[in-house]
């Protein structure tokens, strides 16, 4: 990766530009073309360096909730960490070495809903989930510099 590249990644984390194409706008920030822009994240996506390029929402802002979930799955239902991992309110989900050993991010609308998903997955898996719901964020962004 030379020195425009890891410049290019660097701004892609923390200015992104909102115009109608950001990316010859990032590539002029940095001496590429837009198409050699393109074609770098693209190589990065293949290679598996880059997982994901989009925005990242405020979810509280917008009126969700956010709660960690936590629940021990026996050896012969670690399938369902993938298949819980899967809905569209779970944002993150790991396994862990623990007695709780899958850990997950559930986003609502509202405590309702919450609950509702909740009692779904625990009657459905047979599960109990343990739920940690946001007091105060911390962490509002990370960036890693390249």
């Amino acid at each position: 990766m030379n020195g425009k590249e890891k410049k290019l990644l660097n701004l892609i984390q923390k200015e992104f530009p909102l115009c109608s194409r950001p990316f010859k706008a990032l590539g002029e920030r940095v001496g590429l073309t837009e198409e050699e822009v393109l074609s770098f994240l693209k190589r990065l996506k293949e290679k598996g360096i880059l997982r994901h390029l989009g925005a990242s929402i405020n979810s509280k802002k917008l009126g969700y909730r956010t709660c960690l979930c936590a629940t021990s799955l026996p050896e012969e239902k670690l399938y369902l960490a993938e298949e819980i991992a899967r809905l569209p309110e779970v944002t993150h989900a790991y396994l862990r070495k623990h007695s709780l050993n899958f850990w997950f991010t559930l986003i609502t609308p509202s405590e309702e809903k919450e609950k509702e998903i909740i009692a779904f997955l625990e009657k459905t898996y047979g599960i109990e989930i343990k739920k940690f719901p946001t007091l105060k964020k911390f962490k509002v962004r990370a960036v890693f510099e390249v």
